[in-house]
């Protein structure tokens, strides 16, 4: 822990979480912060109070010289592997601008006596926005009504302006949650709004709730003419949709997941759209990323909406999460206790 008279940050950001973005926040926290800037290829060059490295994703060697004399690291995608972590004896500090430090070797950091912290709940609201989204997109047909008009200049997509084509509407529709998170408590308030008629499995959560609280997951399923994933991922719910599953929603379900893509049996899910038992799917992640190009998914155009793993990608993500782990680092310097640290 530093006495802050004099600390060295390295800002090491990526095209989404930008250094500057982080240097800002760090500044505000830390003003008397003695700094340097670093871009890659470009000369090292005094400059004010965070050494910044542009791309940092896939980057061991850029990082360890940036990293050179350096107390604390804020980054977004850095690799924190055992090779940098020995490179850099003098880092105390990894702040990682994610839900959770997948980039960092966390038992590397622990014998080294390095903190590591992350910024929990920065996409929780833009996740639930873009679930809507895809929701809305998938059950009105919109992409498919958008691609012949703007392709090819074509009137096709009015086809779907008949009762047999048409898509459906939130107000009133039955809507299962699975999981009800940060990210599935606000698609449920969002969809409360719009008319839905909300239910929610998750048995880990108590207390009041957005929607009918359904303690059998199967329960759910069979009442769900929508289902939107929001579960965690762990060996115990890989999987948790898969034909069995698929095969208790009424006929003609849609089903959403921007949470994680192993969590559903793409395999399955296929099966079922291509025999109609789904008659619509909205995805944002896959079981393999990016998604594979002989993926069965992409000869289903007519019935999905697939989306390149942007659920957590906005704006407003990036700055807060460079505004979450800034206040790390001041809690640091500071000496205070550290809010979000895993180690």
């Amino acid at each position: 822990m530093t006495d802050g008279n004099s600390v060295r940050v390295v800002a090491a950001g990526d095209h989404f979480v930008l250094p500057s973005l982080i240097t800002r926040a760090v500044r505000h926290e830390v003003e008397r912060a003695d700094v340097r800037e670093l871009e890659l290829g470009w000369p090292l060059e005094p400059f004010g109070p965070v050494a910044e490295v542009r791309e940092a994703s896939d980057a061991e060697d850029a990082l360890i010289e940036a990293l050179a004399g350096a107390e604390i690291l804020v980054t977004q995608m850095g690799p924190v592997t055992e090779k940098v972590l020995a490179a850099c004896p003098e880092l105390r500090l990894v702040v990682v601008c994610r839900g959770g430090p997948v980039n960092v070797n966390l038992e590397a950091a622990e014998r080294r006596d390095v903190r590591v912290c992350f910024a929990p709940g920065r996409n929780a609201a833009a996740t639930a926005e873009f679930t809507v989204g895809l929701m809305l997109a998938a059950l009105r047909r919109i992409p498919q009504a958008h691609d012949p008009l703007v392709r090819w200049g074509s009137w096709e997509g009015a086809t779907y302006y008949t009762y047999e084509h048409s898509g459906l509407e939130l107000e009133d529709l039955p809507v299962g949650l699975v999981g009800y998170g940060a990210v599935g408590s606000r698609v449920a308030r969002v969809l409360c709004a719009f008319g839905a008629r909300v239910m929610v499995h998750d048995p880990y959560v108590h207390g009041e709730i957005h929607g009918l609280r359904l303690t059998s997951l199967d329960d759910l399923l069979r009442r769900s003419q929508v289902i939107s994933l929001h579960a965690r991922l762990t060996p115990g719910t890989r999987g948790l949709i898969g034909a069995r599953e698929l095969g208790l929603l009424p006929p003609g379900a849609v089903v959403v997941n921007v949470a994680r893509g192993p969590l559903l049996d793409e395999g399955a899910l296929c099966d079922a759209l291509e025999s109609g038992r789904v008659s619509a799917a909205a995805l944002d992640t896959y079981e393999r990323e990016p998604l594979p190009s002989e993926s069965r998914l992409l000869g289903l155009a007519d019935r999905v909406v697939l989306t390149p793993h942007l659920g957590g990608a906005s704006r407003a993500v990036a700055e807060k999460a460079a505004r979450i782990a800034a206040e790390e680092v001041g809690r640091w310097v500071r000496g205070e206790p550290l809010a979000h640290c895993l180690t």
